[in-house]
């Protein structure tokens, strides 16, 4: 058997060698010809590495925690909406009946004017709000990073539903003194999507950018002046479940950050479905027959999401999943197709094991039914879908910078391993949804401005 593989590997080597002195002769017999395709081999590596797309990076983020005297339990939003006398009984019951199945716990924040004697929320509440989510997780960004708000090349600040003039990026700009040809992008009226939708957008400005840059994204949502105040359920439903949150993120395409930065962007896709009716209006803002205006969750929500869902999965899936998962999915939207209408013995997988594409996931945390319906379309279990779960417990549906407070969720457990994949996927109105994939560069660990710091001992919830 010894004498065997040594034969083997001695004609390996003495064909290796053949064709070592095949190519020398080549080389030297044709020289012209070799000496052009070395000079198109040249040409086509400078042009490859010149033109392809830089690296992006997470370089760090922050997640606003409120004081803890915002802590909104079932004790103080009743307190609250009996003070506004605004509510009938049957809307009253309405409300404590779905804060009660809601999946939020008692230590969520709410806007300071709900704790008010005279809860009347204005502009006033609403800027207060804005200012103490994004300025405290911008200096927190800012502190831990080291850099100098000088060294910000774009801005990108997003409310879902809050656009006061001068802009909510002036603000910023204003308050750390950004400089004068710092470029500024102002995003709103794209509900809990925008979080993904502002670091895509970061991620094409800096992948396209010559010049080695830092991008600020600043996400916030201020609820103050989007408190409900009518007798219509689908708009009451925003009450139980909307709370105060903000994050901000540093993202740069210098390569040198790739040993201190987070992660690096893998990929990233934005589907957009308002084309359809049913799914524009699944979640809309509208007066309600006496003139309140309010933010309306409709039942087609939830059927709307899993719908695009699978639709986003299908062109997310050919850019992520591993070889031998493509060619099964593959094969099984071919057999759906030849079996269409059709009995067959063939039972089509719908949707791919993304399991094996990622790490980790941190999915919408729009709501218990969202969640839900979420890990029923993925086929992920309650291990997986955790950090969405215990994110909505703990801080509610914070919108837009939701999934960073999942991310925060898996820094304090020390989830993350350099290596590891992790999938951010959230929805918006309009109907959006949105997916940012990510590769740690290093572990992950918890620090001293991550949310979580004083409860994570405490999750997961025991069942």
């Amino acid at each position: 058997m010894k004498s065997s593989s040594h034969f083997k590997f001695l004609q390996a080597s003495i064909l290796g060698i053949l064709i070592i002195l095949t190519f020398l002769h080549l080389l030297f017999s044709y020289s012209t010809l070799s000496l052009s395709c070395m000079w198109l081999l040249c040409i086509s590596s400078l042009y490859y590495y010149s033109s392809r797309p830089n690296p992006v990076f997470l370089l760090d983020f922050s997640c606003f925690k409120p004081d803890s005297n915002q802590k909104c339990n079932l004790q103080s939003s009743q307190s609250f909406v009996r003070r506004t006398n605004r509510f009938t009984d049957e809307s009253e019951e309405f409300m404590r009946k779905i804060f009660l199945k809601s999946g939020l716990g008692d230590e969520t924040y709410a806007p300071k004017f709900v704790f008010q004697s005279n809860p009347e929320a204005k502009l006033e509440s609403v800027m207060d709000e804005a200012q103490q989510g994004m300025f405290s997780a911008v200096s927190s960004l800012l502190s831990k990073t080291g850099i100098q708000p000088s060294l910000i090349n774009s801005l990108i600040v997003t409310s879902g539903s809050f656009s006061p003039v001068p802009s909510l990026s002036s603000l910023i700009v204003n308050r750390f003194k950004l400089k004068p040809d710092v470029k500024t992008y102002n995003l709103s009226g794209m509900g809990c999507s925008s979080g993904v939708i502002s670091i895509d957008l970061a991620a094409n400005l800096l992948k396209k950018s010559k010049d080695i840059g830092y991008a600020l994204v600043v996400i916030n949502e201020s609820i103050s002046l989007n408190w409900y105040f009518g007798d219509s359920r689908p708009m009451l439903v925003t009450n139980c479940i909307f709370r105060v949150g903000s994050a901000a993120a540093l993202i740069t395409n210098d390569p040198s950050c790739r040993r201190v930065a987070k992660m690096e962007l893998i990929q990233s896709l934005r589907t957009h479905h308002g084309a359809s009716d049913r799914a524009y209006k699944a979640a809309f803002q509208e007066e309600d027959d006496k003139g309140n205006l309010g933010f309306a969750l409709t039942k087609d929500l939830i059927p709307v999401a899993g719908a695009y869902l699978r639709e986003h999965i299908k062109i997310l899936a050919p850019r992520v999943l591993p070889l031998n998962q493509l060619a099964m999915y593959a094969y099984s939207v071919i057999c759906s197709a030849a079996t269409l209408g059709k009995n067959s013995k063939f039972k089509p997988i719908l949707v791919p094991d993304f399991t094996k594409a990622f790490d980790h996931f941190c999915i919408h945390t729009g709501g218990k039914a969202v969640i839900e319906q979420v890990g029923r379309v993925l086929r992920l279990g309650d291990v997986l879908t955790e950090p969405a779960r215990m994110s909505l417990h703990r801080f509610g549906n914070t919108s837009s910078s939701l999934v960073f407070y999942e991310l925060a969720y898996f820094e304090a457990k020390r989830r993350i391993k350099g290596g590891d994949r992790v999938w951010m996927l959230a929805f918006g109105t309009g109907f959006k949804v949105g997916s940012l994939v990510w590769k740690s560069l290093s572990d992950l660990g918890q620090q001293s401005d991550n949310p979580w710091d004083d409860c994570i001992h405490n999750y997961p919830l025991k069942q």
